[in-house]
């Protein structure tokens, strides 16, 4: 499998190179679609023209990354474009690792289920191959690498690929069992940008099953364990923080990037929810309804984690499509991370409906917003309205995908412990229609 990865990264480098040196890149960078307030390279720019002079770059209202950005780019501004092209092949081999790990782990999961007859004996079908899980790493490589949202994220040279990158280094931390490093990941996760601390329960969950300790609220060893990744994850989260303060010798960093987030005082366009929303919105409603917009990323972690315990990494990818859905200032490179994950889930289309339709609802979505877009601020023959109902859209199309994978996560597990007669009694309609779907 080495060979067909390197070839993948060979491929995806080169489309790279080769759209840096064209003059889509300039087009590419401008995009409201792939660079956000947030992590635009131009605000980088600037920020470090104002820390070059001395000044900090948190006393205007135009740079909101991190210290660690900052100064990471102070050093390396030259070499930017082989930064983030080296961030995505890293996120890449991440990814590729991690899943090739979680299919062994699933694989010797099925294997002892089969052994202590745990499957009903007419389910044969919902068994995975070794030969059906094989090529599954390398599929989430290519999904990542020759996305086109991941594409444009690095020729924009958007900071969004180096979130990504510490979120994929994290994923192969929890997946690989090392509770001490996706604790310092998630902390530099959740110092980037926040919203990954949603993160928090599916990494629990899934080292918890690592360590074959019950999930029960009842159990000691639960809490011990719960409490000593909790203590690795601020402890690490203060360390960032601390040294963040040191390289600036202030604060301002926190109002300027934390506050930032939450509050959305940058009402620029994106694919997300707030901007129109409170752009047409009486000022002093608007603390009331962002923190309405804002519970919605940490709303559904209590409940999918009640629903999906057993299936913490699904549970993880799951988040990750909410975290890109309801941020406050999401980009595409913030969907192309999901986006990855779906090969790991194949075996659960053949359950779904109008998977088709949902595609080419983004799809099409995707090739209309710089129509709409072009129309509204160059021609003048639209509004704003038009291109938020395609971020509507775009955004109820990602929902309705993620809606339709959750139940038939926990569907698929239950006819396969109790057969297609168990599960009729339970779920009559769902069983008459996966029953259609094997027919077909």
């Amino acid at each position: 499998m080495a060979a067909p990865l390197v070839l993948v990264v060979l491929v995806a480098v080169t489309v790279r190179a080769a759209l840096y040196r064209s003059s889509l890149a300039a087009f590419i960078a401008e995009r409201v679609e792939v660079a956000s307030p947030l992590n635009a390279w131009k605000r980088v720019v600037e920020g470090l023209a104002l820390l070059d002079l001395g000044v900090s770059p948190y006393s205007g209202a135009i740079f909101h990354e991190t210290p660690l950005i900052i100064y990471l780019f102070h050093f390396l501004i030259e070499y930017a474009e082989l930064v983030f092209m080296i961030t995505d092949v890293l996120t890449a081999v991440a990814l590729y690792l991690a899943i090739q790990d979680y299919n062994k782990v699933v694989f010797k999961k099925q294997k002892l289920l089969i052994e202590l007859d745990k499957y009903a004996p007419d389910v044969a079908e919902l068994i995975r191959t070794p030969m059906e899980m094989h090529y599954i790493p390398l599929k989430v490589a290519l999904f990542y690498l020759l996305n086109p949202y991941t594409v444009m994220s690095c020729v924009a040279k958007s900071t969004c690929a180096i979130n990504n990158t510490v979120i994929a280094f994290f994923i192969l931390a929890t997946i690989k069992g090392s509770a001490f490093l996706s604790a310092v990941f998630l902390a530099l996760a959740t110092y980037q940008s926040l919203y990954p601390i949603t993160l928090f329960a599916p990494a629990l969950l899934y080292l918890l099953q690592r360590q074959f300790i019950p999930i029960k609220p009842k159990s000691k060893s639960f809490w011990l364990y719960t409490m000593q990744y909790a203590a690795l994850y601020l402890c690490s989260l203060v360390v960032i923080i601390c040294l963040s303060f040191f390289l600036l010798n202030s604060w301002d960093f926190i109002p300027s990037v934390y506050g930032f987030i939450l509050s959305v005082p940058d009402l620029t366009p994106n694919i997300g929810l707030f901007w129109y929303f409170f752009a047409e919105m009486f000022e002093h409603f608007s603390l009331f309804f962002v923190c309405v917009f804002q519970i919605n990323v940490f709303f559904y972690t209590i409940p999918l984690a009640v629903k999906l315990k057993e299936h913490p990494v699904f549970f993880m990818f799951v988040q990750l499509a909410i975290i890109s859905i309801f941020k406050s200032y999401p980009t595409v490179g913030d969907v192309a991370l999901y986006m990855a994950f779906l090969p790991v889930w194949s075996h659960l289309y053949r359950f779904l409906r109008n998977i088709f339709i949902l595609s080419c609802v983004l799809i099409v979505c995707s090739l209309l917003f710089p129509v709409l877009w072009h129309l509204w601020i160059y021609a003048g023959s639209a509004n704003s309205n038009f291109y938020y109902a395609i971020t509507l859209t775009f955004n109820i199309g990602q929902a309705r995908k993620q809606s339709a994978l959750v139940p038939q996560q926990n569907r698929r597990a239950a006819w396969g412990r109790q057969g297609p007669h168990g599960f009729h009694a339970r779920f009559p309609c769902s069983v008459q229609f996966l029953r259609k779907v094997h027919r077909l």
